[in-house]
């Protein structure tokens, strides 16, 4: 009797370790595939609104398919030979039209509160705008005047599985954007070229970038910390390419990164009167170059047939500097050439000079360097 008491006790352990292991198991894997809560009070609050509604869901489903499976057991044709020969009953329909409206009723009243924060566009603390192009990020802060582009990182080998992958493969950056905790941040988001979608999940943001338009959206995120995001609109052939990481800082630090940015565009500026060597300026542009034209015009420079133009060997390159600083600076309409102009005076000489000096043009074509001045001068012009 001891031992069938032991036996059964041993068993009951061990039914018990399984069954917690297998619901800790399903936990788990229920938090992958369900919506995340996030690290703002208005994504928990959305988290909470989709898990009501949900369960909502579920008991009409369950209600629903159990007066169904219900119907089809009890009133089969071996039970009811004969065949029932009522009509309508007003009272039914009155009830399974009355019923549904009043619960969506009840679910309406807790989405239009959640929508009413979500969609509060008073001035933030720290105000941010976001203009997406293809395939990168703008960010300019409004009171700082301080503004970068966000551009991914991911070694070009992981992409093309020649290493293995990151563990952050394709949601790395050069420029975070970096905002303080506890403070209400409001982006201002926009593109330049197509529909973007600026998508942060911990913040509960998705929101469209839309040329001519400025949809906003703001957080307030008191937890410091690395938070990223990506660009969930079909925006091109480098649509996944576009990453968004924002660091949650505390202010004295967020205080202190404003100030290096400050200091580093004056820095930017003075460079201008600086007298360039064509050396300088090819180091500097090719980095500006993978960066920013490597996707269309490729890295050896010759394009992609019949989509985007080779610079290797093109007679504008070769010969034109004037024309090519235009092209640079103002797009060709019509194209997939967008302007840059939103380099800095030193970035737009040494991408160009790059181009002028690289794949053989220099030997092929006049040569000639363009310099920072030369692009000062060109605005001067154009004013």
């Amino acid at each position: 009797m001891t031992n069938v008491r032991s036996l059964i006790c041993s068993f009951k352990t061990q039914f018990t370790v399984i069954f917690f292991a297998l619901s800790n198991k399903a936990i788990a894997e229920w938090d992958e595939l369900n919506m995340t809560q996030g690290a703002t009070a208005i994504s928990r609050e959305v988290y909470d609104l989709h898990m009501l509604i949900f369960w909502i869901c579920v008991a009409i489903g369950v209600l629903v398919f159990g007066v169904m499976f219900y119907s089809m057991y009890a009133f089969t044709k071996k039970k009811n030979p004969v065949a029932a020969t009522f009509h309508e009953n007003t009272k039914v329909e009155l009830a399974w039209t009355i019923i549904p409206f009043l619960i969506l009723i009840a679910m309406a009243v807790p989405a239009s509160k959640t929508l009413q924060s979500i969609y509060n566009d008073e001035a933030g603390d720290v105000n941010i705008q976001v203009v997406g192009y293809q395939w990168k990020w703008q960010y300019r802060y409004l009171e700082d005047d301080v503004s970068f582009f966000s551009n991914l990182t991911t070694d070009l080998d992981e992409i093309y599985n020649k290493v293995p992958k990151g563990e952050n493969y394709l949601q790395e950056v050069d420029e975070m954007v970096v905002i303080p905790a506890g403070k209400k941040v409001r982006f201002l988001i926009t593109a330049n070229d197509v529909i973007h979608s600026w998508w942060m999940p911990a913040f509960a943001i998705k929101q469209d970038a839309i040329p001519g338009f400025i949809n906003t959206a703001w957080t307030i995120v008191d937890e410091p910390g690395l938070y990223r995001g990506k660009c969930t609109e079909l925006c091109g052939k480098n649509h996944g390419f576009m990453p968004i990481v924002v660091k949650v800082v505390e202010q004295d630090e967020y205080d202190l990164w404003i100030n290096d940015k400050k200091a580093a565009a004056i820095a930017m500026a003075e460079l201008t009167e600086k007298d360039w060597s064509a050396a300088e300026l090819v180091e500097r542009g090719e980095s500006l170059y993978v960066t920013n034209c490597v996707a269309c015009h490729q890295v050896n420079g010759q394009g992609i047939a019949g989509i985007f133009p080779g610079l290797a060997g093109s007679d504008v390159v070769l010969n034109d500097k004037a024309g090519q600083i235009e092209i640079l600076m103002e797009g060709i309409q019509g194209a997939a050439m967008n302007s840059f102009s939103y380099l800095s005076e030193v970035e737009m000489a040494a991408v160009i000079t790059y181009t002028r000096q690289s794949w053989g043009n220099a030997e092929k074509g006049d040569g000639e360097i363009v310099v920072p001045k030369d692009i000062v001068e060109y605005k001067q012009n154009k004013i």
